[in-house]
């Protein structure tokens, strides 16, 4: 497809797909933290743009809300459980300085160079990287599939029929991408949503399953910048403010970050077949993130980072054309500016979303395997399953405890596992000898 074509019907239906895939977790970091959902999508959109804009248009990411930033966002918003529309702009006054220190960081890799980052993170390194990243996404899938009711007690007839749901969607998904011909096999994830949610909508009549509209009712028509309120009277646009301690609490987080970028922009390398570290360059995607986020913080917005839900469907579909994303950034800043519309997907129910996800984070999981597989690595070689092994353990390990939080005496830093996986992986790499037979020719 030409970059100057036309957009035709199935570009339309590509980016739609592109647009299911990332609007649950979008939607979901403002839900918990307090901010408003339609500005979140609606500011994902535009940093989807800006970082397009930034990369040259070379890079096929989408940007949406960051999970890194959970924690201290909630903890300055919703202080006491309840929300206090006042501390949104404190809030965003710590996105803006996250969104700086991206660009430091940005000029570091500018001046550094791509090469020594590459020597870096080898393929040691970033393969089982990418393999965590999956993996840790894995009981995000399992909760959305089983209606995150857990279980404790046993499979339970609301539990098991949540599973059947979320395995029938599942299989549409897989059957689409296995034995679907011509268009229909380049939207298996769009097929398996409408399938799912069709299931569901009969279930609902038939009085087995519950279908939650209530978004829908609750959502304004239009959301009018600095006048619009969500549920939790967060306004649609705020001005940020600025004070040391909200800073402290969000701005360092951009460390951990950096690092989970480094692994998303390798992930999605890995999977278009191209080095975007190289070219256009880590300095320009670092940048792209980092003015997404300020740009954010400026409008109210939560902090954004590369999102893997879209590079799943990249290795899932092989469709890898940047400007599809960029119309999906665009159907995000109508699904902002639209509540009632946005508000729609809202009502996809999670085990729908769930079977989806296996086969997203899956692939993620299965891509971080082929890297280490292309690699040729010897894995005879104790130097080489030492640095795999550690960094599956700790990456992996570190997520089940939610990571590791380190408390100051004005704010606390939490450190995910991926961040903890990235370091310990780059520490042994650099410190292990790397003797001939590491790598066959």
């Amino acid at each position: 497809m030409n970059d100057k074509s036309k957009f035709t019907t199935k570009d339309y239906l590509l980016s739609i797909q592109h647009l299911f895939a990332m609007f649950g977790a979008t939607v979901l970091v403002p839900l918990l933290t307090g901010l408003n959902p339609s500005l979140a999508l609606f500011s994902a959109g535009v940093g989807t743009l800006i970082f397009h804009l930034c990369t040259k248009f070379k890079v096929p990411v989408f940007l949406g809300s960051s999970f890194a930033f959970l924690a201290a966002i909630t903890a300055i918003v919703r202080p006491d459980g309840a929300v206090v529309p006042e501390n949104v702009p404190l809030a965003q006054g710590g996105i803006i300085f996250a969104g700086l220190i991206y660009l430091i960081f940005a000029l570091i890799a500018y001046f550094i160079g791509v090469e020594k980052i590459k020597k870096v993170f080898p393929p040691v390194v970033t393969g089982p990287v990418i393999v965590v990243i999956g993996i840790n996404l894995a009981g995000t899938a399992i909760g959305d599939a089983t209606g995150n009711l857990g279980l404790a007690d046993g499979l339970t007839g609301e539990v098991a029929l949540n599973l059947g749901i979320a395995l029938f969607t599942l299989f549409v998904v897989i059957a689409a991408s296995i034995f679907a011909k011509g268009f229909f096999k380049l939207v298996p994830i769009l097929i398996g949503i409408f399938c799912g949610y069709l299931l569901c909508v009969i279930l609902s009549f038939a009085g087995i399953f519950h279908m939650d509209y209530s978004a829908i009712a609750n959502a304004a028509w239009l959301n009018i910048p600095f006048k619009t309120l969500d549920v939790n009277g967060v306004p649609f646009m705020s001005l940020p403010k600025f004070a040391m301690g909200p800073i402290l609490s969000i701005a360092p987080i951009a460390l951990v970050t950096f690092m989970e970028h480094i692994g998303d922009v390798t992930t999605n390398s890995t999977v278009v077949g191209k080095d975007f570290l190289k070219d256009p360059g880590l300095h320009r995607t670092l940048m792209g993130d980092g003015l997404a986020t300020l740009f954010a913080g400026l409008v109210g917005g939560p902090a954004n980072t590369t999102y893997s839900e879209n590079t799943g469907v990249l290795a899932t579909t092989k469709n890898y054309n940047p400007r599809l994303l960029r119309l999906t950034a665009v159907f995000a800043i109508i699904l902002g500016l639209f509540g009632k519309v946005g508000a729609i997907l809202q009502t996809i129910p999670g085990p729908v979303k769930g079977g989806v996800e296996v086969m997203l984070f899956g692939m993620i999981a299965a891509v971080g395997i082929r890297s280490l597989a292309e690699a040729d690595l010897d894995f005879t070689h104790s130097r080489n399953l030492t640095i795999v092994g550690l960094i599956l353990v700790f990456g992996l390990g570190f997520a089940q405890l939610g990571g590791l939080t380190i408390h100051f005496s004005t704010f606390s830093l939490n450190i995910s596992g991926l961040f903890i996986a990235v370091v310990i992986g780059v520490l042994m790499n650099a410190i292990l000898p790397n003797t001939p037979d590491a790598v066959r020719d």
